[in-house]
């Protein structure tokens, strides 16, 4: 133990004598290890996020989408393929267990106006039942009724959060007030409590407008859905709702053409894509760490041709082949182990900030990966500068100039 504590005391005393050449040495692994540590983090606040985003809406909620479950696990399944429309929402509102169900017109890049102040909020084109299928609250005004469908109206609901970026008021002045919609007038009728969340810019749920469908026919001139929401009224009810819904969907499609899924799958298989893309940009990220593994080889190689005659000294004296690798390997794990725990708490530093704007956390599992790993870079690019060091001849070390 005592041999341990000489050693690193040892390497701490050369590290002081080239304090800039030190950290600049550790700086590699520094950026690599807050790079890794950071895509975790924000992974792990990405799936956090939307599942808290999918519980708010319920357990016995049904998603009818187009494309196969195949397709959507790549990524894909919502671009292109099927399109619903109204026969098929009338056709399954025939399913007894079926207490809410709406179709659903999307726009995600809807631009809102109010005197010149822009937004970009998404737009949701549904009837009356959304309010019961998305469990939505009212704050203020009125929710959506079967009457504006009928009328067409040009009405929206909107969340108090989203009124606040345009509106400094008091809730019932924003009642009755107008707001453009892609460059179209709407009235604003109901305000919606927030349902929390947020990111990227973005407020989640809270980001939503909600129009009647058939006002929402002026940007969807071909009265088609992106999507059809269901809701059961207990979860027992999801497994048979799910076999009748697609029994009826497919005397109109093949199978392949449409997926029905439930929350806890819609979850599944957003977490599936989040992870694998999170491993793709931390494998991305990693190769700077390799980069910094390389830095600290060059730097020891140096520091051995430096210390060539101090090696020669230690070995006539009486070390050991292996007190002269065990020094400069513990060198260098300590080199790597200073940059990894400073990008670990730069990583906890950024990630402190950034999260009443986004759920981002550091897990326990990410910071034994960042000292695991940094340890690791110093040992496996540090026992080749070491062993060249070990394996000097006493009497040529001595006479190096």
């Amino acid at each position: 133990m005592s041999y341990l504590i000489f050693i690193i005391k040892s390497a701490f005393f050369n590290f002081s004598r080239s304090k800039g050449r030190t950290f600049l040495t550790s700086l590699g692994i520094l950026i690599g290890v807050m790079a890794v540590v950071l895509l975790m983090a924000f992974g792990l606040g990405l799936k956090r996020y939307i599942e808290g985003q999918f519980e708010s809406l319920g357990a016995n909620l049904i998603y009818v989408l187009p494309g196969s479950k195949k397709a959507l696990a790549r990524g894909g399944g919502l671009i292109g393929g099927i399109k619903f429309d109204e026969k098929d929402v009338l056709k399954l509102k025939k399913i007894k267990s079926i207490i809410a169900i709406t179709g659903a017109y999307a726009n995600p890049a809807t631009i809102l106006d109010v005197k010149g102040k822009s937004e970009i909020a998404e737009l949701v084109g549904a009837n009356e039942q959304v309010v019961e299928i998305f469990n939505l609250e009212l704050e203020k005004g009125r929710l959506l009724q079967k009457k504006d469908n009928d009328k067409k109206s040009k009405v929206i609901m909107l969340s108090t959060e989203l009124a606040k970026k345009f509106f400094d008021f008091d809730n019932d002045e924003v009642i009755g007030e107008n707001i453009k919609v892609n460059n179209q007038n709407f009235k604003i009728i109901g305000l919606l409590k927030s349902k929390g969340g947020g990111g990227f810019g973005g407020g989640g749920l809270d980001n939503h407008i909600y129009a009647p469908y058939k006002s929402t026919y002026i940007f969807n001139p071909e009265k088609n859905y992106y999507g059809i929401y269901l809701k059961t009224e207990t979860k027992e009810q999801i497994e048979e709702t799910k076999k009748q819904v697609e029994e009826i969907l497919q005397k109109r499609y093949d199978k392949d053409d449409f997926s029905v899924y439930e929350q806890k799958e819609i979850m599944e298989t957003i977490g599936s894509i989040i992870g694998i893309v999170n491993s793709i940009l931390i494998a991305i990220a990693a190769i700077s760490l390799v980069v910094g593994g390389i830095g600290i080889m060059n730097i020891m190689y140096v520091t051995v041709t430096e210390r060539i005659r101090e090696i020669g000294i230690r070995r006539a004296v009486g070390a050991r082949q292996k007190d002269i690798l065990s020094q400069f390997l513990t060198e260098s794990v300590i080199l790597s182990l200073f940059g990894g725990i400073l990008g670990l708490g730069l990583s906890f530093l950024i990630v402190y900030f950034i999260q009443p704007f986004f759920p981002a956390y550091i897990s326990i599992g990410s910071i034994v990966l960042a000292l695991g790993v940094s340890s690791l870079i110093g040992i496996v690019f540090g026992v080749f500068p070491a062993k060249k060091a070990a394996d000097l001849s006493p009497i040529d070390a001595i006479r190096y100039e």
